[in-house]
């Protein structure tokens, strides 16, 4: 055999070995269901941009905040709006620093950093758990967020635990439709009849916290709404609510509990948010309408009215900043019917984003926005979440996205900046990587994104306690301070 002859047969060889190769750096991250790793060849002489950018967001996340904020201004203003005096103020922040030996980030979403002058964040809500006896109505939550709550989950496990040390029953809001309505554990719903408006794409009707509302596509429609066994105490309720805000005429049906009775009755005429309400004792009900010119429904309420109530207002793909777009005056009207303690914030996974890397144009956006819900719900407190961990694959491997880190250090300057408490939740799950532990654990999804109920009650749980310790702080400053 001639050197030629070798020499062609080494070559092929080693074309057909760098075909192999390039063939399985374009295989697909994942074969038969299982994992693989991505066999690249130059891996090792690749520079590690992704390293050094974690690095730097990692230090940002760690050092103190440069964001220049007006602190004289701000205590100013607290204190002409609150009544309570700088000494006074000066005291709670005092104390604060000495309960958490910290100063402002926590890392570990143990507790709920405030960053309200005096901190205060939260002085109305934990007020109304303590006083909640004397308030003849539940303590109210609102709950907004994207679809990482979809379907209650985080916000059903944090609800439960809300009622069971601090007493209430029931679901709460319910809206007449709902993309998750078959998913949903916590409230079996069936409806029919209805056109959905939703803020996410509709300019021209005013909105309020659920970011819906619903018209009648013929003559009649309904609603049917039945408790379900998932938590004790959503079994059964002592009220039970309609929510509309616009009607003339309409004719309504009511039948519960499998009753054979029906209630006929006609509903109030309104032009503002209007409730219409049943006691007594349920576990279902259906309605429905005829005569409906002009009716514009926006969901019923299971609960009681006493202890807590959670209202979960979930919209999938929602970024957070179209609640600049809350209709003020209906909002007010809403707050008359149902009036708000706590309205906590939970946005950011529809907006963190590989090829981004900067969100100060989230941040001026964003901070509008929790704004106007102070301005729509005055005598709330507003407590803003941070993202939660998101995973991308890197070299075959899944691991936290670089832009949650960067994300995360713009909703805590947002938090800074209104000064509203915020709750690390990338902290909560246990920070980087958190995700591909959750989704071991079958705590997640296999999109490394949102989470399955089991993964709920971790941050539920996390979120929970960090409000019940914040509690304790709030208890001992109120007997020093006043």
């Amino acid at each position: 055999m001639n050197k030629e002859d070798n020499f062609g047969r080494l070559l092929a060889l080693l074309l057909i070995t760098l075909g192999i190769c390039l063939g399985m750096y374009y295989l697909p991250d994942t074969l038969f269901g299982q994992k693989i790793k991505k066999v690249d060849l130059l891996s090792d002489l690749r520079v590690k941009t992704r390293s050094l950018s974690m690095d730097s967001l990692r230090r940002q996340l760690a050092e103190p905040d440069t964001l220049h904020l007006d602190s004289v201004a701000l205590r100013d203003s607290v204190v002409r709006s609150t009544g309570i005096d700088s000494a006074a103020l000066a005291l709670r922040d005092s104390l604060y620093n000495v309960m958490y030996s910290v100063q402002g980030a926590d890392s570990l979403g143990a507790h709920i950093e405030d960053y309200s002058v005096g901190h205060i964040g939260l002085k109305r809500f934990f007020a109304a758990l303590r006083k909640r006896d004397e308030l003849k109505r539940p303590v109210r939550v609102a709950f907004l967020g994207d679809s990482f709550i979809e379907g209650d989950i985080v916000v059903a496990d944090l609800r439960s635990a809300l009622q069971k040390e601090f007493g209430g029953r029931g679901v709460g809001f319910v809206p007449i439709a709902s993309v998750a309505a078959q998913f949903r554990p916590t409230v079996e719903l069936q409806s029919k009849g209805w056109r959905t408006w939703s803020m996410l794409t509709d300019h021209e009707h005013g909105y309020i916290l659920s970011g819906m509302m619903f018209e009648l596509e013929g003559e009649t429609a309904s609603v049917s709404v039945k408790t379900t066994h998932r938590y004790p105490e959503l079994e059964t309720v002592s009220s039970l609510k309609f929510l509309y805000e616009q009607n003339a005429g309409t004719l309504m049906n009511l039948h519960y509990n499998g009753l054979p009775d029906t209630i006929r009755e006609a509903l109030p005429p309104a032009t503002g948010i209007t409730q219409y309400e049943q006691k007594g004792t349920f576990t279902e009900a259906s309605f429905s309408f005829t005569a409906t010119e002009g009716f514009r429904a926006l969901g019923v309420a299971l609960e009681d009215n006493s202890g807590v109530v959670v209202d979960n207002y979930s919209l999938r793909g929602n970024s957070g900043m179209i609640l600049t777009r809350l209709d003020s005056a209906r909002c007010r009207s809403l707050n008359e019917i149902r009036p708000y303690d706590l309205i906590i914030l939970q946005y950011g996974l529809n907006v963190v984003s590989d090829s981004v890397m900067q969100y100060g144009w989230y941040r001026s956006r964003m901070l509008k926005a929790v704004r106007h819900v102070q301005a729509c719900f005055p005598q709330a407190d507003v407590l803003l979440l941070g993202v939660s961990d998101r995973s991308h694959q890197e070299d075959g491997t899944f691991e936290t996205m670089p832009a949650v880190l960067a994300l995360l250090h713009t909703q805590r300057q947002i938090a800074r900046q209104a000064g509203i408490p915020f709750w690390n939740t990338f902290g909560g799950m246990g920070g980087e990587n958190s995700m591909v532990r959750f989704v071991e654990n079958n705590w997640a999804s296999k999109d490394y994104t949102h989470l399955s109920f089991r993964g709920g009650r971790e941050v539920a749980t996390a979120l929970f306690n960090a409000l019940l310790l914040e509690k304790e702080f709030y208890d001992e400053a109120d007997k020093v301070a006043y």
